[in-house]
């Protein structure tokens, strides 16, 4: 991927033609999370407005970060259900992926929200009978949350080409991570408040899915009083 500073200091992620036709959700979701944070190092998840998405939405999802190199899964587009073939909420990043990959993948989320960075994953789908060819991407941008608990990550994960027979795990072929700059002093920042906010939907803290098989999404517009 291309990096270049726009005129106000921000990096900008510059997909090459052939890459911005194949993953339009990821550039979609990028994009989006660039311009919420409006030059802050990061945007807070009470920011983030599932209209905002747009096409991207089925790909898209939320992690919450529990412990160092751990993310679980708190919503998720029909995407991420169609890849493992069952409800994803509650599942770790990790699940994602094939054994060797895991350790990988835990300390790439770990820098995103620790750093904190942008990561743009190539992975492919593992192969087997019943599993053809399947490149994906990966994008994980951080999100604060503040005074609402663990920090959150928004996630997009894109495949192109046949899922072929669920589960599909992936392999990691290529991290890149992407240095945010801050343009925006502090005491600058927008509010995340709006006049009728939107937000996703999330369970409570305290509770826990099992994850089972199912066929309804967990990705919707929730109406809140702010």
């Amino acid at each position: 991927m291309e990096m270049r500073h726009a005129g106000n200091g921000n990096v900008v992620a510059l997909f090459d033609g052939a890459a911005s036709l194949k993953y339009q959700a990821i550039g979609q979701v990028d994009a989006y999370w660039e311009a919420l944070r409006a030059g802050r190092i990061m945007p807070d998840r009470a920011e983030v407005d599932p209209r905002g998405l747009g096409s991207a939405l089925e790909y898209t999802f939320l992690l919450e970060h529990v412990a160092p190199g751990i993310g679980r899964v708190r919503i998720s587009g029909m995407h991420l259900r169609d890849i493992l073939g069952m409800e994803v909420r509650g599942m770790p990043l990790t699940a994602f992926f094939v054994p060797d990959a895991r350790d990988r993948i835990s300390r790439v989320l770990e820098s995103v929200v620790t750093t904190p960075q942008v990561a743009d994953i190539s992975i492919a789908g593992e192969r087997g009978i019943g599993k053809p060819v399947l490149p994906a991407r990966l994008l994980l941008a951080p999100l604060a949350n503040s005074g609402r608990g663990s920090p959150r990550v928004l996630a997009c994960l894109e495949s192109r080409g046949d899922i072929g027979r669920a589960p599909r795990r992936f392999t990691i072929e290529q991290v890149q991570l992407r240095r945010i700059v801050e343009t925006k002093r502090p005491d600058a920042e927008v509010s995340a408040k709006t006049a009728e906010p939107v937000e996703f939907a999330e369970p409570k803290p305290e509770s826990y899915v099992t994850p089972q098989p199912s066929e309804r999404p967990y990705l919707r517009l929730v109406r809140t009083d702010g």
